[in-house]
């Protein structure tokens, strides 16, 4: 059951909120570098003579240990705080991108070691965002608003890193631009670190445990179904490629991802613009299954402007699906691993749809093209199955776990905080 949100909430009430428009932006800038890795990845190595096969195996290794360094920058985070990880982190990371810059592809053990080190240190800004929000919004209602205005800037910020890494091609040179593009990563987590709610925050006291959030669960049985969401949205990406070559025309596939983009846009604004009664596990079933059923329409692949079209409709329920996740993660991570455990939802998810692109690929070359998109189908339906399945062990939620110390707005967090508790009650 929905309700309109006041006139007063609304995505322009959390952000004039002190802090919200800084961690925000910064937070988006900080994570430019990872938005347009894989791309600028490609322009790069192709510019410099390298083949697709070298580009993606680059991609390959920057992908891999972006999920391996996640959870565990994530984890250092909780344990040592915001500035003392994410800055080091950020300025390792941009290191890495600009070794590769400088030294080329001509040495493919300095490039591939370039990407290791830029995807291993590619600072947890998005979980760490997360992380802030209670602090700084106070208010339950305004900090599950501000996840969902953080799925729809994300969509944003997809859609306008790769412009920019274009204009900054065509003014300079990709090396300038991987360059460049880093330098404003840094930037961008260096503003995020100097805030006061990210130097104030603290992390709740949390169980010495090896698993660390891990041993959540809750959080294990939405990890599983994000894995399958993942691999949805990998495989239409290699689908709506063998669309694209189908029609015989290359710039038919940056309509469909605009068009899935500006659906999640739309999804994400409207789910952000109502306030959500009843427990969100069983919305996010709902949200997900929509989201499948939003992908079978595609298995039509009718013409260019109705494949649009529903591509647009398939990408309406993903920024919603994401915006409740949040909140499942935030209610199930255990005490002091909040950060942790958002950063393992970005490194299940990214896996997921790496695998999505490794399978889509395989079945478009034995069935077509709508077997690449089937692949789409099939992942969403097994995302709502785990979550069916598991509906005992998510609604299931824990106690008071993460509370956050220190900082503007921590005791509207605390506050916040208890009401959660009391509704989950």
């Amino acid at each position: 059951m929905a309700t309109e949100a006041k006139a007063s909430g609304g995505y322009l009430d959390i952000l004039r909120a002190p802090h919200a428009a800084r961690l925000l932006v910064g937070t988006l800038v900080g994570r430019l570098p990872n938005g347009t890795g894989p791309i600028a990845i490609t322009v790069f190595t192709r510019a410099e003579g390298g083949s697709y096969s070298l580009a993606g195996g680059l991609i390959a290794v920057y992908g891999l240990a972006t999920a391996v360094g996640q959870p565990l920058l994530g984890r250092a985070v909780d344990l040592k705080g915001q500035p003392r990880v994410q800055l080091p982190a950020a300025v390792i990371s941009a290191l890495g991108m600009a070794a590769l810059a400088v030294t080329g592809i001509g040495n493919l053990f300095l490039a591939y070691a370039a990407m290791l080190v830029a995807g291993l240190f590619t600072p947890p800004l998005e979980g760490g965002l997360r992380a802030l929000w209670p602090s700084v919004l106070g208010r339950e209602d305004r900090v599950h608003r501000a996840y969902a205005m953080d799925a729809v800037a994300q969509e944003v910020m997809f859609t306008v890193g790769p412009l920019l890494l274009t204009l900054l091609v065509a003014l300079w040179s990709p090396a300038a631009a991987l360059v460049v593009i880093n330098l404003l990563g840094v930037v961008g987590a260096l503003s995020v670190v100097l805030s006061k709610p990210s130097r104030a925050w603290r992390s709740a006291p949390r169980e010495a445990h090896w698993l660390g959030a891990l041993r959540s669960p809750g959080l294990l049985a939405l990890l599983g179904s994000f894995f399958f969401v993942g691999l949805a949205l990998g495989s239409i990406t290699v689908a709506a490629v063998a669309y694209a070559d189908d029609r015989g025309n290359q710039a038919v596939y940056g309509w469909l991802m605009a068009a899935l983009g500006l659906g999640a846009l739309i999804g994400g604004t409207v789910y952000g613009a109502r306030q959500w009664a009843g427990a969100p596990e069983r919305r996010l079933r709902v949200l997900v299954l929509l989201l499948a059923l939003g992908y079978l329409p595609l298995l039509l692949v009718p013409g260019p402007a109705a494949m649009t079209a529903l591509t647009a409709l398939a990408g309406v329920f993903l920024a919603p699906a994401l915006a409740c996740a949040f909140i499942v993660v935030d209610r199930h991570a255990p005490s002091g691993t909040v950060t942790e455990a958002f950063s393992w939802l970005v490194t299940t998810f990214g896996v997921g749809a790496a695998l999505g692109s490794a399978v889509s690929g395989p079945a478009v070359e034995l069935a077509g093209t709508p077997a690449g998109f089937a692949v789409a189908g099939i992942g969403g339906f097994v995302a709502f199955l785990v979550l069916l399945a598991t509906g005992r062990v998510l609604t299931a939620v824990p106690g008071p776990r993460h509370a956050v110390s220190g900082g503007a707005g921590s005791e509207g967090a605390r506050a916040g905080q208890a009401e959660k508790n009391a509704h989950a009650q």
